[in-house]
Formats: structure tokens, C-alpha cells, sequence
């Protein structure tokens, strides 16, 4: 009789306990908050408003930078194991922490300050915006208790104004209304505005640009161009005429290769008397959409992809700042250029030629330097298939390794009939060290 009277106080017990487990909040959200693909989608996202508005390659690579910073540092304080950038990266001081005690779901706070960031470096805020409603929408429907997503957001708008603040003081403002670049049109080894557009020089003044990890646009110097000359059976006469023939002769394979890494934000198009654009992704944006699809091949986790994006970012945005310096340093004439005035007047490239002058190869350099950071990242050999393109009705094309996607790259230029095999070779060499140096200043884990 004991132990059945005891029993209804026992089930009244277990009941109560039931009943105060249902009204705790559930933890699952924090491990469904943990998808890679938040992150994935807000790069994208910026990579397609980057595309519309019609940036520069250098102007696209510092908006991925600073917003990859953002979103790295607002998921390192859930991240046991990773640190801080600050103090690592050229003038950023030590950002904003989460409050102790308190529940934070880092995740969002990083999805925040990265579309944040992203946000407020563009033009079209209103596509930003449909995308931050979007993936926060998502995080909602987790039935994350609500202090934990206000607190969470809060914390992500902090590291964004974080980072803003520190993007004001990188000289970008000054440059922008800096003396247009001026044309030596008396000497002949100098560049000069190339067809069809003949647009001025693009960001001249662009390594006056305080870098991500390097100390000064001359810290790495590029391999000097080929000494100019216009004299038949001259090395650079040699090296134009190269030029020259490879695009009279063209395989389909080799214009296939040129059109794939093209990779011009906006090409003009002329038919008679009418023009029009064509935009397509930039040079830094390619490899941030490789850099995803590495990612993604690794099953890499969120804090492991933030960390793959600011890595890249970085070095991509510090190659433009060496490349750029070298380009107005040198000086250089294009081979469109010289072969129209020396060799056949009527010679078109494949691709449209980019204005500003030839020495060293940007797409080279910034090629080379991201894939030293995937390589640091991800290993010599990581296989994959690169689809870029396909939105631009290209096939995807695959690849042994980050160094041969960079190495075809590099070659695409000479075939493509915009640069000197000089200028690619030099600008993959120089890309490589500056990647390699990124990956060695870098320090995520602690």
C-alpha cells in the first residue's frame, strides 16, 4: 500500500519536470545556425551587387575584404580556438566583445556584420537588404529566443561599425579626388588609351591605398618588363610580335581558355553606330566564388569558411595594391598599342584590353596570390571544378589544382592579346610571394 501511494506523487513529480523541459528554450538552433551557407549566400550576394553596380577589380577587392573581416571577427568569439585579426591587419584595433554571461548566437551576428558591411560599400543597399531579410528570415524560424537574436544582432552591428570605421582611414576617400593620371604622349614606351572606349586610366592612384597585411605597395617588386624598343629583332619587338601572331592563330581550345578568365566588369561592346556593356564577374570575384566552391568540397564549417574568405580577401586586395603600384610605375604600353603602331595597324585583340598600362598582369597577380592562400588552406593538390562562368554561358572547367587554375590564368592574358608573356609571368611570380606572405602574417588559430 506504501508504494502505491507514493506513485501518484512520483508521476506528479516526472509531469512537473516534463512540463518545465518543454518551457526551457531548445539549443537547436545554435547547431542550425551553424551552416556555411549563410556565409556562402551573403559573398555571392555582394559578388552579383558588385557585378550590377560596375566596380572596379581593385574598388571589388577592398569591398571583400573588409566585409570578410566583419564577418570573420563577429563569428571568432563562438569559435574556440581561432583569434582576432586585430592587431595583425594594418590598423585595425581590437573589436568590440560580447558581454559575459549573455547568449549570443554568433552566427547571425556574423551573417549580420558581413551584409552590413557589404551594404554600406555599395551602390544598390535595397538588393543588400532583400538578402539580409532573407537570411535572417531563416535564423528567425530556428524559434531562437529572442533576446538571444536581439543581443546577437546588436553584437554584429557593433563589429560592423567596427569595421567601417576602420575602412574610413585607408585613404580611399582621399583617392577618390586625386589628379587624373597623366599621359606621356611623347614618349612611346608609355601607355596611352586603348579602343574601343579610350576611357582614362582606371585608379591610378590606388596604391596609395593602405594595404590588409603588407606595409607599402613596394614591398614586393615585380620582375622589371622587357626593355622597350621599336627596332625589328629587338626582345620587345619579339615579344609583341608574339602577341601578334597567337591571335591570328587561335585554337578553339585557346579562345575558349582566353573568354573563360576574361573576367571584365564592363566591356564595351560596339556594332556600327551602337554600344552596349557587357558585365561580368571581376578578377577578385572569381576566386572568391573558387574559394566557395572549395569550401564547399571540404564540408569546411562556418568558422572554417570565414576563415578561407578573409584570408583570400586579403590577399587579393594586397596583390592589387603591389600589382596597381607596379602598373603606373612602369608605365608600360599595351600590346594593342604597339603592335597597331608598329607591326599591323588593323590587329584586335580577343578580349577588350582594360585601361590602364601592362606591366605586371593583374588577373596574374591576384590569380597567384589567392591561390597561395588555398594552397596554404587547403593543400598543393585540392582538385575541383570551377562553374564561374556557366552564368555567363560558359562550361565549367576543372582543374588539378589552385596553381594550375592561377598558371592558365596567367596564360589566358597572352592569348587573349592584352598582355606581354612578360607581364603575366612576372605578375604570377609576384602574386605568389605576396599570397605566401599573407598566409604566414595571418594568424587565425591561437
Amino acid at each position: 500500500m506504501k508504494h502505491l501511494t507514493r506513485l501518484p506523487i512520483f508521476c506528479l513529480v516526472i509531469a512537473l519536470l516534463c512540463v518545465a523541459a518543454c518551457q526551457q528554450p531548445s539549443k537547436d538552433y545554435q547547431q542550425k545556425a551553424e551552416n556555411a551557407a549563410f556565409l556562402h549566400a551573403g559573398v555571392k550576394r555582394i559578388t552579383d551587387i558588385i557585378r550590377h553596380d560596375i566596380f572596379a577589380p581593385p574598388i571589388s577587392a577592398r569591398i571583400y575584404a573588409y566585409a570578410s573581416v566583419a564577418g570573420y571577427e563577429a563569428l571568432v568569439p563562438g569559435s574556440p580556438g581561432y583569434q582576432s585579426l586585430a592587431g595583425q591587419l594594418n590598423g585595425l584595433t581590437p573589436c568590440p566583445k560580447p558581454e559575459a554571461g549573455k547568449t549570443y548566437c554568433f552566427p547571425l551576428a556574423s551573417a549580420n556584420a558581413l551584409l552590413t558591411v557589404g551594404k554600406q560599400l555599395v551602390f544598390s543597399e535595397g538588393d543588400m537588404q532583400d538578402l539580409k531579410e532573407q537570411i535572417f528570415d531563416d535564423f528567425k524560424a530556428m524559434n531562437m529566443p529572442q533576446d538571444v537574436y536581439d543581443r546577437s544582432m546588436a553584437f554584429g552591428d557593433q563589429i560592423a561599425k567596427h569595421i567601417l570605421t576602420w575602412s574610413k582611414s585607408d585613404n580611399y576617400a582621399q583617392t577618390r579626388s586625386a589628379p587624373k593620371f597623366t599621359i606621356e604622349t611623347k614618349n612611346p614606351a608609355r601607355w596611352r588609351p586603348t579602343p574601343p572606349m579610350y576611357a582614362d586610366a582606371l585608379e591610378p592612384h590606388w596604391a596609395e591605398i593602405r594595404p590588409w597585411v603588407i606595409d607599402s605597395a613596394t614591398q614586393f617588386k615585380a620582375d622589371p618588363p622587357v626593355e622597350f624598343s621599336t627596332k625589328k629583332g629587338s626582345d620587345f619587338y619579339k615579344q609583341a610580335y608574339e602577341v601578334f601572331e597567337i591571335g591570328k592563330n587561335l585554337t578553339e581550345e585557346q579562345t575558349a581558355t582566353a573568354w573563360y578568365w576574361d573576367d571584365n566588369p564592363f566591356a564595351m561592346e560596339v556594332q556600327g553606330h551602337l554600344s552596349f556593356a557587357r558585365k561580368k564577374i571581376s578578377p577578385g570575384g572569381h576566386w572568391m566564388n573558387i574559394a566557395a566552391v572549395a569550401c564547399r568540397k571540404s564540408n569546411a564549417d562556418m568558422m572554417k569558411s570565414a576563415e578561407t574568405y578573409v584570408k583570400v580577401s586579403c590577399a587579393l586586395a594586397d596583390a592589387f595594391i603591389v600589382c596597381w603600384g607596379e602598373k603606373y610605375r612602369t608605365n608600360l604600353i599595351r600590346p594593342e598599342s604597339y603592335i597597331n603602331q608598329y607591326i599591323d595597324q588593323e590587329w584586335q585583340p580577343l578580349i577588350q584590353t582594360p585601361p590602364f598600362p601592362e606591366h605586371t598582369s593583374g588577373h596574374s597577380t591576384i590569380s597567384s596570390a589567392a591561390a597561395s592562400v588555398l594552397e596554404g588552406l587547403y593543400g598543393t593538390t585540392f582538385a575541383f571544378t570551377d562553374s564561374t562562368e556557366t552564368e555567363f554561358g560558359l562550361p565549367a572547367r576543372s582543374f588539378e589544382s589552385f596553381r594550375e587554375a592561377a598558371n592558365e590564368v596567367g596564360k589566358s592574358r597572352l592569348l587573349g592579346g592584352i598582355h606581354y608573356r612578360r607581364g603575366n609571368e612576372a605578375g604570377l611570380k609576384c602574386g605568389e610571394a605576396v599570397g605566401n606572405f599573407v598566409s604566414q602574417r595571418i594568424k587565425t588559430k591561437q
